[in-house]
């Protein structure tokens, strides 16, 4: 029976090194946690100066809207981020007028994008 205590206590110690030199390893293994959800209800595009949904929010609703018209942003201001829960795709353009020879992206409903990759100026609420 000595023979196995001694074996069993070699054994637990590489097990609590092995566990103490791997556990830096696997947390820094794990991903980032996901940025925080805006404020952004059901029916509304959402649109964030700043991104990470911080910053002065905007929102637009379909009534206040004509639906594949360009909507400018209020002069002077931009969007870093944006929540598309109108029910409808939605372009978000560099472009003030809705230009496609700056960028544009089209958001599927449902979108949350927390980091635009350009300054969004201009939008359309797309039929379907």
């Amino acid at each position: 029976m000595h023979k196995i205590i001694t074996a069993a206590v070699p054994a637990l110690a590489l097990a609590a090194t092995l566990t103490a030199a791997l556990a830096p390893a696997a947390a820094a293994a794990r991903p980032a946690a996901p940025p925080r959800l805006g404020n952004c209800a059901a029916g509304q595009l959402c649109l964030w100066r700043s991104g990470g949904f911080t910053g002065a929010r905007q929102t637009h609703e379909l009534a206040d809207v004509d639906i594949e018209s360009c909507v400018p942003l209020p002069s002077g201001t931009t969007a870093a981020a944006l929540a598309n829960r109108t029910g409808r795709p939605v372009t978000a353009y560099q472009s003030r007028e809705c230009a496609e020879t700056a960028e544009f992206h089209t958001y599927p409903t449902g979108t949350w994008a927390p980091e635009t990759p350009y300054q969004v100026r201009a939008f359309k609420i797309w039929e379907r």
